[in-house]
């Protein structure tokens, strides 16, 4: 019967041993609304394109446009790499409504 409980009690700890640090990472929650320009363009390459590519299919979801078109997915980025370049104290979102209103 003791045998039985240990048993118990090592399943339960190897258990809480795998759940928990997944439940303690820190999760990190940003307005992506209110990322400037600087911001943006201060990441590194790697999270540069990251960030351009979900903010790319974020704005396309809340928009309406359903299509993939990576040809307008690279001009919308260099538009608003480029726009953000000359105005960094502006918002992401401001460029990347001028970046694509030329592609309606």
């Amino acid at each position: 019967m003791r045998h039985l409980r240990i048993r118990k009690l090592v399943w339960y700890l190897t258990f809480a041993a795998t759940v928990l640090p997944s439940v303690a990472q820190a999760q990190v929650m940003i307005d992506m609304s209110r990322v400037t320009c600087a911001d943006y363009l201060a990441l590194p390459p790697d999270q540069s394109r990251i960030f351009a590519a979900w903010m790319s299919g974020w704005y396309n979801q809340k928009t309406g446009y359903v299509w993939i078109n990576l040809g307008a997915y690279a001009r919308n980025v260099a538009n608003v790499t480029q726009w953000c370049r000359s105005n960094p104290g502006e918002l992401v979102m401001t460029g990347l409504t001028r970046a694509t209103q030329s592609k309606e």
